[in-house]
């Protein structure tokens, strides 16, 4: 029995207790799964495992709290649920949580960017079979090739969690530890050689394209204060609807900070942004930054408080009575 085919006896066995279980299904075309809700064996038959399933479904927890449900997830995506269980965002005894080893997600934009250079249009994709090492695209009657590290996530080349790190049901073998490729950080490298004034400038370009859709706030299953969030409140109205670089950097740069140390770089902001715009790497540059400062990483332990939702006198590494 294959481990997608495991997985989904143990969801059918589970089933009958919850509302749903959450995982993925194949989607509007060969080359997009898309997020599943099951409640029916009819549902369950329908969930894929591999490199197409992008989407982050803890998304969806805070917004089923007070349900019992179960969710299926990635080694990345499981950091994610941790986080939310560290937060009392959703009740450990009302989420089951489902997985088997992840072998790593494409990122469709490279994909794409492979079909454009072999001549072949991504809207005509008609199949796509993937083995771990190689994904292979048939679009338009024409099948292209590619390597899995030549299209992987960028999250996926810096991978330390392969394996849930919390599971209740845990199917095959854990999938081996990758090793990490110096082009994971790519980004952060990129902005840490640029001077001040020059990093200003790429994020006012940058910024400069938002259309302000909330898309990376929208995909974001740690940025749950939706109702109060400062792009619409008016009560403070801190950001005006201005369609102005300043207020869109204003908000980028306040969504990072709520997401400083709690953030687990599962990289769906940037994914959802249809202007490609890096904004995960503000994340990840707070991220390095808490980890330097407090030697914490977000979601690898339910137990533990993260460091900027707690207060010590005294910290290890910041000398505030120094002088």
């Amino acid at each position: 029995m294959s481990r997608l085919e495991e997985l989904k006896t143990r969801i059918k066995e589970a089933l009958p207790g919850l509302e749903c279980v959450i995982g993925w299904q194949k989607g509007y075309d060969a080359l997009h799964n898309t997020p599943l809700f099951m409640r029916s064996d009819a549902d369950v038959d329908k969930l894929e495992w591999g490199a197409l399933n992008v989407h982050n479904p803890a998304v969806y927890l805070p917004t089923m709290a007070g349900k019992k449900v179960g969710v299926v997830v990635k080694g990345c995506d499981s950091r994610s649920v941790v986080e939310l269980l560290q937060e009392k965002l959703i009740d450990r005894d009302n989420v089951v949580i489902f997985s088997t080893g992840c072998d790593g997600v494409v990122d469709l934009s490279k994909v794409k960017a492979k079909l454009v250079a072999a001549g072949v249009s991504a809207g005509n994709a008609e199949k796509v079979v993937t083995d771990g090492k190689t994904v292979a695209v048939t679009a338009g009657g024409q099948t292209v090739a590619m390597a899995m590290a030549d299209v992987a996530a960028d999250k996926c080349l810096r991978c330390q969690f392969p394996n849930a790190v919390l599971a209740d049901v845990f199917v095959g073998d854990p999938a081996p530890q990758p090793t990490a490729s110096p082009s994971g950080n790519a980004d952060l490298d990129a902005l840490d050689a640029m001077s001040v004034a020059d990093r200003m400038a790429f994020w006012r370009y940058h910024m400069d394209r938002c259309i302000r859709c909330y898309a990376c706030r929208n995909a974001c299953p740690m940025c749950v204060c939706r109702d109060h969030c400062i792009a619409q409140s008016r009560e403070p109205h801190w950001l005006s609807q201005d369609d102005s670089t300043t207020e869109k950097l204003m908000f980028q740069v306040v969504h990072a900070m709520h997401l400083a140390g709690r953030c687990t770089e599962c990289g769906e902001c940037q994914r959802a942004c249809p202007m490609d715009i890096p904004v995960l790497a503000l994340k990840k540059h707070l991220n390095r930054t808490i980890h330097d400062l407090f030697d914490y990483q977000a979601g690898v332990d339910v137990a533990a408080i993260p460091p900027l939702l707690q207060f010590k006198l005294e910290e290890d590494n910041i000398k505030e009575r120094g002088w």
